[in-house]
C-alpha cells in the first residue's frame, strides 16, 4: 500500500468505537505496515501534511497556542501552519541553507517552533531541537559536535549561541531570533517570503532529526532519525495514543527533546488532529489545568511529575466533559494519581513507554481502558518486535522474570527505531547487537502478558543478592501522606555493595524531622519486602530532572559516590540503623 493509504487507514482505524474491533483492526494495520516496502523518496510535508491535510481539511485549527503569562493566542489551520513553514524554508534557501543542512533549535513553546519544524521536513535539512535550558558550554559541545547551519533561537539566549559559536569557530549561514538582536535577522522579516515553496528531493532513509541525548556515563549521543522513523514511525505513537481526526491534543512539553516531536507534532499530525501550545515559564498548575479545560482538550500527555501535581488541586472545579484520553509518559505512575485524576475526568491515565531513539513501542492503547493493571505500562506495539533477554540476550520466556527491553529485528526491523549514532559507529554497534537493539532499559511481564516497568539497567539497585528497581520504593513512599515526590538510588557500601537510598520531596505543612524519618522507615516496612526498603531516608528541596520531568538518578548517584568517598553525612538524612526500635519489628 501506498503511504498515503498507509496514513488514512491509520486515521480510519482510530475511529472505530468498538475497542474490541479497533485492537484487532489495529494489530491487522501493523502486520501489513512493517511487511510493507517503503518507496524509495518520502516528503512527509509535502505528501502527508500539504497533500493530504491541507487539500482536505486546509480550513480546520492546525495549532492553537496561548501564552499562560499574558492570555495571547494564536490559531493557525493546516492551511496557514504550511504557509508560515514554507516562508521559513524559502528564507533559509536564500540565505544558501540546502538540503542535509543543519537547522538548531532554541525555542520555547511558540508557533515559529512548529514552523520552522515543518521547514526542515519539507527542505530536507537535519533538525537539530536544543532545549532552552542549555548553558553555554552545553550549546557548544553540541555545535563543535554538529555544525549549525541555520539556527532559530529565542531572543534570551542569543548571547550564549554567538559566545557558543565564537568558542566553537563556527559561522553558520542564517540566525534568526524570536524577538531583538543585533547580528540577528528578526523572524517578523520571514513573513515577506513567499507562502509557495519546492519540496526537497528526500530519500527514505536521510537523516532529518538529529536528537542529543544524554546517556548514564560520557558525553551526550546524537539520535538520528530518518525521513520515514519518525514520521511513519509515529503511527504508533498515535495509535497508542488513540488521536481521531479533529481531535484537540495537548501534551506539557518543552521543544528540544524528543518527546515534543512525539506528541506535539507528529501524532496530531499525522492523523488530521489539533495540536496544542502553553507556553510558560514557571508551571502554574491551577493556571495550567484551567487552561487544558477552557480549550476543550480531548486528549492530554503529561509526565508523571506533573499528574502528581494536577492532583492535589480541586478538580471538581474544572469542565473537563471533552477529555477522552489522559496519557502518561517517562517513568510508570503511581496508582493513586491514577485512580484520582479518573474520579475528576473519567478518564484513566494510560502509561506508554518509548525512547529518543524509537517511537511509542510499549504502552496502553484506548481499548486498555477498564483492563489495565495500575504499575503496568501495557504491552509491546505490533509495529516493533520487543522481546525480553537475560545478561547474555537469551530471550526470558517465564514470566515475572527481569530482564533487558530488546527490539528483535530478524523477522522485520521496527518503523520508528533510530538509524544510527551519528558520527558514533561504536555506539551504534554496542546497541545493536546480534541483530537486536538493547534500550538499556529493564522490565518483567507477568502471565498475563502485562509489562512492568523496573528501570534503566544501571538504575538497578544491586543489595546483597537482590536486585531493588527503584519505581517500586518510589511508589510505596508517595502513598504516605507527607511525601510529594522520592527517587531512589543505591549509595555505596562495603557489605552489601549498595544501600537502598531515598531522596524524598516533602509535601506542604511537612517539615524534616528525625521523627518524620522515623514515620517514613515504619511505612516502608509494612509496605514492602524486606530487601526493598530504604536504610537510608534524606529530605531534600528538590531533585535533578530532565526537562521532560525524568528524575536523573545518575546525578543523584554520582552525589552519592561522592559523599561516601567524602565520609560526608547531609543535615537532613537519616539511617535505618539509628532507629534502634525498628529492629524489634518483623523486618
Amino acid at each position: 500500500m501506498s503511504l498515503e493509504n498507509v496514513y488514512r487507514e491509520a486515521m480510519a482505524l482510530n475511529t472505530i468505537t468498538d475497542m474490541g474491533k479497533r485492537e484487532s483492526a489495529a494489530k491487522t494495520f501493523f502486520e501489513k505496515l512493517n511487511r510493507t516496502t517503503l518507496p524509495d523518496k518520502f516528503n512527509w510535508a509535502a505528501e502527508i501534511f500539504e497533500g493530504m491535510h491541507v487539500k482536505e481539511r486546509g480550513d480546520q485549527p492546525a495549532l492553537i497556542w496561548t501564552d499562560l503569562a499574558t492570555d495571547e493566542e494564536s490559531r493557525y489551520t493546516y492551511k496557514e501552519l504550511a504557509a508560515n513553514g514554507n516562508k521559513f524554508l524559502n528564507f533559509a534557501r536564500k540565505n544558501g541553507v540546502a538540503k542535509g543542512d543543519n537547522l538548531y533549535m532554541l525555542t520555547p513553546i511558540v508557533p515559529e517552533t512548529w514552523f520552522a519544524s515543518f521547514a526542515g521536513i519539507k527542505g530536507g535539512l537535519v533538525s537539530v531541537p536544543t532545549a532552552t535550558s542549555m548553558t553555554e558550554r552545553e550549546i557548544q559541545f553540541r555545535f563543535e559536535a554538529y555544525k549549525p547551519d541555520v539556527i532559530v533561537a529565542f531572543e534570551g539566549l542569543t548571547d550564549l549561541v554567538d559566545d557558543a559559536l565564537q568558542k566553537a569557530v563556527c559561522t553558520p549561514k542564517a540566525k534568526v531570533v524570536l524577538g531583538q538582536k543585533d547580528g540577528w535577522v528578526p523572524y517578523t522579516q520571514i513573513a515577506s517570503e513567499s507562502a509557495d515553496a519546492e519540496p526537497a528531493d528526500v530519500g527514505k532513509d536521510d537523516v532529518l532529526f538529529c536528537f542529543f541525548t544524554s546517556g548514564t556515563t560520557g558525553l551526550p549521543k546524537r539520535v538520528g532519525h530518518s525521513a520515514t522513523s519518525y514520521p511513519v514511525g509515529h503511527l504508533s505513537t498515535a495509535v497508542i495514543q488513540g488521536l481521531e481526526p479533529g481531535d484537540v491534543h495537548h501534551n506539557l512539553s518543552a521543544p528540544g527533546w524528543a518527546k515534543w516531536a512525539w506528541s506535539s507534532f507528529f501524532a496530531p499530525f499525522n492523523l488530521g488532529a489539533t495540536a496544542t501550545g502553553f507556553n510558560f515559564t514557571a508551571l502554574d498548575v491551577a493556571k495550567y489545568v484551567a487552561t487544558v479545560a477552557k480549550y476543550k482538550v480531548n486528549s492530554f500527555c503529561a509526565p508523571p511529575t506533573a499528574w502528581r501535581a494536577f492532583v492535589g488541586l480541586d478538580l471538581g472545579k474544572y469542565d473537563f466533559s471533552a477529555m477522552k484520553y489522559s496519557l502518561s509518559a517517562g517513568e510508570p505512575l503511581n496508582p493513586e494519581v491514577i485512580e484520582q485524576w479518573k474520579k475528576a475526568t473519567g478518564t484513566e491515565i494510560r502509561d506508554f513507554y518509548g525512547q529518543t531513539e524509537s517511537t511509542c513501542m510499549i504502552g496502553n492503547p484506548p481499548w486498555m481502558e477498564g483492563k489495565m493493571r495500575f504499575g503496568s505500562f501495557g504491552y509491546p506495539s505490533p509495529m516493533y518486535d520487543v522481546i525480553l533477554t537475560d545478561d547474555d540476550g537469551r530471550e526470558i520466556t517465564e514470566p515475572n522474570v527481569t530482564g533487558h527491553i530488546v527490539v528483535r529485528l530478524s523477522n522485520w526491523r521496527a518503523l520508528g527505531l533510530f538509524h544510527k549514532y551519528i558520527d558514533d559507529p561504536q555506539k551504534t554497534q554496542a546497541a545493536f547487537v546480534n541483530n537486536m537493539y538493547f534500550t538499556g532499559d529493564k522490565a518483567s511481564f507477568d502471565q498475563d502478558g502485562y509489562w512492568w516497568f523496573v528501570g534503566r539497567s544501571d538504575d538497578v539497585i544491586k543489595s546483597s543478592d537482590y536486585r531493588v528497581g527503584p519505581f517500586e520504593v518510589e511508589s510505596a513512599l508517595v502513598e504516605h501522606p507527607a511525601v510529594m515526590e522520592a527517587a531512589v538510588v543505591g549509595s555505596p557500601d562495603p557489605n552489601r555493595y549498595q544501600l537502598v537510598k531515598a531522596c524524598v520531596i516533602l509535601a506542604e505543612g511537612y517539615t524534616p524531622s528525625k521523627a518524620l524519618a522515623l514515620e517514613l522507615f515504619q511505612h516502608t516496612i509494612d509496605v514492602l519486602a524486606k530487601f526493598k526498603i530504604p536504610r537510608i531516608i534524606e529530605f531534600v528541596e528538590e531533585l535533578p530532572k530532565t526537562i521532560s520531568g525524568k528524575i536523573r538518578r545518575v546525578e543523584l548517584r554520582e552525589t552519592e559516590e561522592k559523599k561516601k568517598e567524602a565520609a560526608a553525612v547531609s543535615p537532613n538524612e537519616y539511617f535505618y540503623h539509628q532507629f534502634p526500635e525498628l529492629g524489634s519489628r518483623q523486618k
